[in-house]
């Protein structure tokens, strides 16, 4: 409706955002033979594939006066970006302005066009997205909550899975309260972004890092065996810290290590290294650093030292928390995104980063990656004892990779939720805890192993132990990727022992 009924006026008042096509056809002759109002076409933003990457993809919302303030694209568009890649990458799509010069006369009549600039329409975002992957893990996870990232080793997202998820269409025209309080009760969280913002103990999945940063250390020797006879004992009243094995593991050198996840061989080199070298190279392995991933509200997550603990509780450092520091409990916490780059460090020395885009406006998107050294001898150790994880009879996910048509590295882990009495733990199973107060259940691997090309890691918030829970949905994953022609002429070859 026009602001004021005036020559020298242009300006309109927006009374109603939108209305579709069928409810304005009947009205239109009526309401076009007021001059006072304007009626004017618009596009509105749909999410043809729903909830199926939502997290991913974002929503666009109705901009207020602070996005006006900040882009007269955004002013004139009327919509801009709220998450996701529609965040992230708004001045892409929403294009850029044009203007028109006029010259007018004394009843502001257009009487020449001085100056005209075109506007730029939007520009394409491609992804490196395969939507039917994406698809197929929506429908694995169904009605488990958690996460799941397919990555190349160079860095391409190829399937980022948040669950659950929401509708994003809920939100272009304006979501119902009803809808909203179902969204915000849940207590699975759907609306938070757990690829990037979501932060998990990472539980043993750290090992194969933490075992690279005692290396890096100088300070304890990997060609060390360690002695599991199913805990260790220190300060003044010999407390117990167990290994998840009650009866032990005996004689442990690295791979073992590894491939059995024995608690043990950590805690003792732990001791010899101390915290702040833990820190410092499991951050230069990308733990506790955010990833770089283009989408916003990324968090980075906490690898402790005895400076973060003495600034954010005013406490010193325990050497009990050095301990369990060292399998990836305590302060630990990660993001999912940060275990596949990770993942992919493991299995190339080359850090990547992650990206969702393959092209922005026509432009391929280079791969970015850190080269990391680290001793080679090891790296192949740790590397041989994830093998193993997956296809060796005492491996942790022996049951579940062993027999997949292509070669599995990986590792499980468990993420205690909950602090529970060791002495406890050998009488209560992860099904008896009620739902929230159970471990969340990760794994993390690439494929194949003898020339790696892909990293998949799951978490199954809630799910116990890695090789029950994430570690089947990490396999059907394989098996599908197989049969869609990821793995096209790898064979399947046992490496030397």
């Amino acid at each position: 409706y026009k602001k004021k009924n005036s020559y020298y006026n242009h300006r309109f008042i927006r009374i109603i955002d939108f209305i579709s096509y069928e409810d304005m056809i009947g009205a239109y002759p009526k309401l076009t033979i007021n001059k006072l109002i304007k009626i004017e076409s618009e596009t509105k933003r749909y999410y043809p594939v729903g909830d199926m990457a939502t997290h991913i993809v974002g929503y666009v919302g109705r901009s207020n006066k602070r996005d006006n303030s900040k882009d007269d694209v955004v002013e004139k568009v009327g919509v801009v970006g709220r998450t996701g890649l529609e965040k992230q990458y708004n001045s892409v799509l929403q294009g850029q302005l044009g203007y028109r010069i006029v010259k007018v006369s004394a009843t502001n009549k257009e009487v020449a066009q001085l100056e005209k600039k075109e506007p730029l329409e939007d520009q394409n975002l491609i992804l490196n997205i395969d939507l039917r992957l994406q698809k197929k893990i929506n429908e694995l996870f169904k009605d488990q909550s958690g996460v799941a990232v397919v990555m190349n080793v160079n860095g391409d997202v190829l399937a980022a899975v948040s669950y659950p998820s929401y509708d994003p269409n809920l939100f272009v025209g304006g979501i119902s309260s009803a809808d909203w309080k179902a969204l915000i009760d849940d207590f699975n969280h759907p609306f938070t972004n757990k690829i990037v913002s979501g932060l998990y103990p990472p539980g043993s999945t750290i090992k194969m890092g933490m075992a690279l940063a005692f290396s890096k250390s100088g300070k304890a020797s990997l060609d060390r065996a360690e002695h599991c006879r199913g805990y260790i004992k220190i300060g003044k009243n010999s407390h117990k810290f167990r290994c998840w094995s009650r009866w032990g593991h005996g004689t442990v050198p690295l791979r073992k290590a590894i491939r059995e996840s024995c608690d043990v061989y950590f805690y003792n080199k732990s001791l010899k290294v101390g915290i702040n070298d833990m820190s410092k190279y499991l951050n230069e392995f990308g733990l506790g650093v955010k990833t770089g991933i283009d989408l916003p509200r990324e968090r980075a997550g906490i690898i402790p030292n005895k400076e973060w603990k003495m600034r954010r509780y005013k406490q010193p450092w325990y050497l009990g928390e050095t301990i369990i520091a060292s399998i990836g409990q305590g302060y630990d916490l990660v993001s999912p995104m940060q275990l596949a780059r990770y993942t992919a460090f493991l299995a190339t020395k080359k850090l990547p980063t992650p990206h969702l885009a393959h092209k922005i406006a026509g432009k391929v998107v280079e791969p970015k990656y850190k080269n990391i050294e680290v001793n080679d001898y090891f790296l192949d150790t740790i590397r041989k004892g994830m093998y193993d994880v997956c296809n060796a009879p005492r491996g942790t996910a022996h049951r579940t990779m062993s027999h997949l048509p292509i070669l599995v590295a990986g590792k499980t882990g468990t993420s205690q939720v909950v602090s529970i009495p060791q002495s406890e733990k050998r009488r209560m199973k992860e099904s008896q805890m009620e739902y929230y107060s159970r471990s969340h259940a990760l794994f993390t691997s690439y494929a194949p192993f003898n020339h790696p090309k892909f990293v998949v890691t799951v978490l199954v918030e809630h799910g116990g132990h890695g090789g029950s829970t994430s570690g089947p949905i990490a396999a059907e994953i394989y098996k599908w990727m197989f049969k869609k022609g990821y793995f096209k002429d790898e064979i399947k070859i046992t490496p030397k022992k």
